[in-house]
C-alpha cells in the first residue's frame, strides 16, 4: 500500500508538472487566454495549468482511500472545466452540469447528525458547492490569488480535521490538495507563465465545499470550515451586491472585484493583493479556530466583525477609485 506521504509527494510533482507542461506547450493545444479589456493581464498566456492540481488530487484521493463517490465528481468537474478551457461552454451548460455532479457526490454523504430536514440540507449543500466553485472561479483573476489561497484554506481543513478527529482520508485530501496547489505557485507567482484556469479554480472550490460538508456535524460545523475561504465569499458577495445595485447584468464579464480594483485602479502588484488576501484567509482561519471552543456566539459575533472590516475595506477603496461604494 502507498505510504498517505508518499501521495502529498506525487501531488506536488503533479501540480508542477502540468504547470510546467501547458506554460509549453498549451498555446499549441489551444489552451490560450487572450486578455480583453475586463482582464487583469496584457499578455496571451497559457491556460489550464491547474490540470496537474486536478491530476494530484485524484491520486492522493485514490491513494488515502477517499470513497469513489467523493472524489469521482470531483474529476468529473475537473473535466468540465478542461472542457472549458479548451471550447467555448455556455454558462447554462456548465451549472446544470455542476449541479448534477453536486447530486452525485451529496448523494453518498450521511446526514444522520443533522437538525434540518434530509431535503433542505442537500438543497443547501448542492448550492454551496455549486456556488463555492463558481466563487473561487471568478476570484482566479490576478497571479497567485487561487494558488494561494488554495494551500491556505486546505491547510485550515485539514488542521481542523486533525483536531476534530474528521475522517483520516478527508484530511490527507485536504493536505493533498495544498501540496498540489503549492506545486503549481511557481508557475503562477510573482508572475504568470500559465493561468490556473477553469480546470483548476473549479475543482479548488469544489473540492473544498465537498470536505468542508463532508467533515461536518452541523450547519454551524460547517460554517466555520467554509469560514476557511472567507475573504473570497466575500469579495464575491459585495460585488454581486454592488452590479445588482447598479443594475448590472451578473453574467456580464466585469473586474470590479475588489481584488481587481487593488491591482488594476489602484496598481498594486499582484503577488502583495494575493499575499493580501492569503494573510487575511489564515488570520480569519486561526480566529475560527480559537473561537470554536467559546461556542456559537462567540464564533458568530468574530465572523460579523470580520465581514464589517471587510466591508469598511471594500468601500473604501471603491470610492477612492470612484467605481461606487
Amino acid at each position: 500500500m502507498t505510504s498517505p506521504w508518499i501521495a502529498l509527494v506525487v501531488s506536488l510533482v503533479l501540480g508542477a508538472a502540468g504547470a510546467l507542461a501547458v506554460s509549453r506547450w498549451g498555446n499549441k493545444a489551444g489552451f490560450i487566454d487572450v486578455p480583453t479589456a475586463r482582464s487583469s493581464h496584457r499578455q496571451v498566456t497559457p491556460k489550464g495549468g491547474g490540470i496537474g492540481i486536478a491530476a494530484g488530487i485524484g491520486f492522493c484521493a485514490a491513494v488515502v482511500g477517499v470513497p469513489l463517490g467523493v472524489w469521482a465528481p470531483v474529476l468529473g468537474v475537473s473535466l468540465l472545466g478542461l472542457a472549458a478551457d479548451r471550447f467555448d461552454i455556455g454558462p447554462g451548460a456548465r451549472l446544470a452540469a455542476a449541479f448534477v455532479l453536486a447530486g452525485i457526490l451529496l448523494r453518498g454523504m450521511d446526514f444522520s447528525g443533522w437538525t434540518a430536514p434530509s431535503l433542505v440540507t442537500v438543497a443547501f449543500l448542492a448550492v454551496f458547492l455549486v456556488g463555492t466553485a463558481n466563487f473561487f472561479n471568478f476570484m482566479d483573476g490576478i497571479d497567485g490569488i487561487a494558488g494561494l489561497s488554495g494551500v491556505t484554506a486546505f491547510v485550515l481543513l485539514a488542521w481542523h480535521g486533525i483536531f476534530t478527529g474528521a475522517e483520516p482520508a478527508l484530511t490527507w485530501l485536504a493536505l493533498g490538495a495544498a501540496v498540489a496547489c503549492a506545486g503549481f505557485l511557481p508557475f503562477n507567482l510573482p508572475k504568470a507563465r500559465v493561468f490556473m484556469g477553469d480546470v483548476g479554480s473549479l475543482t479548488l472550490g469544489f473540492l473544498f465545499a465537498a470536505l468542508a460538508a463532508a467533515g461536518a456535524r452541523d450547519f454551524f460545523d460547517l460554517a466555520c470550515r467554509a469560514a476557511f475561504l472567507l475573504p473570497f465569499y466575500l469579495d464575491e458577495l459585495t460585488t454581486m451586491a454592488v452590479r445588482l445595485r447598479d443594475g448590472e447584468s451578473l453574467t456580464r464579464p466585469h473586474r470590479r472585484h475588489l481584488y481587481q480594483l487593488l491591482a488594476n485602479e489602484m496598481g498594486i502588484a499582484h503577488w502583495k493583493v494575493s499575499l493580501g488576501y492569503a494573510a487575511a484567509q489564515m488570520a480569519v482561519g486561526l480566529g475560527v479556530l480559537r473561537m470554536m471552543a467559546r461556542g456559537p456566539l462567540a464564533v458568530t459575533l468574530f465572523l460579523i466583525a470580520c465581514s464589517i472590516g471587510f466591508a469598511v475595506v471594500s468601500f473604501r477603496v471603491r470610492r477612492a477609485v470612484g467605481r461606487g461604494g
